[in-house]
């Protein structure tokens, strides 16, 4: 905390707040679907693993006594050790904030801590200590983005052949102008990919994700980046591109947000940045632990490629209500096809990289990452951009701080700002109160829209996922 800025947290005290809706609503629905996950998984041990089935049912308990302290607004205990190191900085910081309760307490905070202390019941335990309890559900909601993944395969195919085409008679100045309008183009489809957050769109049908993805949908959203700062991050790498040598490293960092779609248009950036030479390497960075609900972690990656290495399989495979699905055609299936083979490449050859780190569960904002994990900030230093995806990331850039929406990105990032060493863009729909660097009087317009908050207090327009930001800052300057 010592590190943190002076401005204050968002708090589940505050009835004008996101946290406090996050707190009241959405949490309780997140523990429910925990719980009937690890239920049915339960139910599948067989009886002779006495064990197994034991230990499965006491950990299902616990989850419900975890709902049952939230819902009843009880007070927040110590996290019990389960070997890894965090325990003691999750402790110390509830010790040093004193007594918290679920519906009074810093947002962010809380949020880490009730993912935090979902993973200890898990790590705790011998049968179940690899057990994901959300990884259901984000397989599921990666089957429900088929309409999606299959025209983002057939456009970014399409785009890779264009790319090896001769471009005889056009000028340089013309490619680099595509390029960019290119760069821009992947750049939002990884933006709005954090539209299927499944922390926060806990009631939505297979259609309404469907109505998330697409172009059609990217176009009408392409108004409501509220902050664009894309064309900046891309003169950055041209340029790097053209002062470095050809055996020089051009690396590109993200901090990987959802798993599933989004996670599959990330890797739609990361292949165009490597095919389009404005990156050598990407590193992908997820979380170590289940986090959030569908945050990337390791095994999320793995489970993406293996459903894409037989997408005909994964796409018309039964769902659990039994609805069947229309086959892919041959056409699609080459499609998904190319990227399995193209992502699975540059996997084998060392430039796509997964690089897990602890610090990215830990409980505070990254203002503390020069102090507390100094070499995962060194290590940053070295990419020329470091992409952090979705709203989370944002909040813990920002402290989760009821910044002034008009204060610049780079003074709400603080050591991550100007100096830092760090080149960052955040790319986030908004889902939660916190907004900087908008123009003045912005903010009071957004409020004025439908559903916007009005004169209420509340910044409602932040929360839905309908506006978004792609903010820069380089902090090599």
């Amino acid at each position: 905390m010592e590190y943190d800025p002076d401005q204050p947290q968002y708090s589940t005290s505050d009835p004008k707040s996101f946290a406090y809706t996050s707190a009241l609503e959405r949490w309780p629905v997140i523990l429910t679907s925990a719980i009937d996950d690890l239920y049915r998984s339960v139910s599948n041990v067989p009886a002779a693993e006495t064990e197994k089935l034991a230990e499965g049912k006491a950990i299902t308990e616990q989850l419900a006594k975890l709902k049952y302290e939230l819902q009843h607004n009880r007070q927040l205990t110590p996290l019990l050790d389960d070997g890894e190191p965090d325990i003691a900085e999750y402790n110390k910081e509830l010790e040093q904030r004193g007594q918290l309760t679920w519906y009074n307490a810093p947002w962010l905070y809380t949020e880490c801590y009730l993912y935090r202390r979902i993973a200890t019941l898990f790590a705790r335990s011998k049968h179940w200590k690899n057990y994901d309890v959300f990884a259901r559900q984000k397989l599921s909601t990666f089957k429900s983005s088929r309409a999606a993944v299959l025209e983002l395969a057939a456009r970014y195919r399409k785009l890779a052949k264009e790319a090896g085409e001769d471009k005889k008679g056009v000028s340089s100045e013309q490619i680099e102008e595509a390029e960019r309008l290119l760069f821009v183009e992947m750049c939002e489809i990884c933006l709005w990919g954090n539209a299927t957050d499944l922390s926060l769109l806990t009631t939505l049908t297979y259609e309404d994700i469907q109505k998330l993805q697409g172009s059609e949908a990217r176009k009408a959203q392409e108004k409501n980046i509220i902050v664009n700062d894309m064309s900046a991050a891309y003169d950055v790498l041209r340029d790097a591109r053209k002062t470095k040598g050809p055996q020089e490293e051009r690396r590109v960092d993200i901090v990987l947000d959802n798993a599933g779609f989004e996670l599959f248009v990330d890797l739609i950036l990361a292949g165009y940045l490597l095919s389009a030479n404005l990156a050598t390497t990407v590193v992908l960075r997820p979380k170590v632990i289940p986090w959030f609900v569908s945050d990337v972690i390791p095994q999320d990656f793995a489970d993406l490629i293996n459903a894409l290495r037989d997408p005909q399989a994964f796409y018309t495979a039964p769902d659990d209500t039994g609805r069947t699905y229309e086959p892919l055609s041959a056409a699609q299936e080459e499609d998904v096809d190319f990227l399995f083979k193209q992502w699975s490449q540059f996997h084998a050859d060392g430039r796509l990289v997964l690089r897990p780190h602890r610090f990215w569960t830990s409980p505070g904002s990254y203002w503390r990452m020069p102090h507390v994990a100094p070499d995962l900030f060194e290590e940053l230093k070295g990419a020329e951009v470091v992409l952090f995806k979705g709203d989370l990331n944002y909040r813990k850039l920002t402290s989760d701080a009821a910044w002034p929406p008009t204060t610049p990105f780079t003074t709400a990032i603080g050591p991550l700002g100007p100096g830092s060493g760090i080149r960052i863009l955040s790319f986030r729909t908004c889902k939660a109160d916190v907004v900087v660097g908008l123009p003045e009087g912005e903010d009071e317009r957004l409020r004025n829209e439908p559903n916007g908050g009005g004169d209420s207090g509340a910044r409602k327009w932040a929360w839905s996922g309908k506006w978004a930001v792609a903010s820069f800052s380089d902090g090599k300057k």
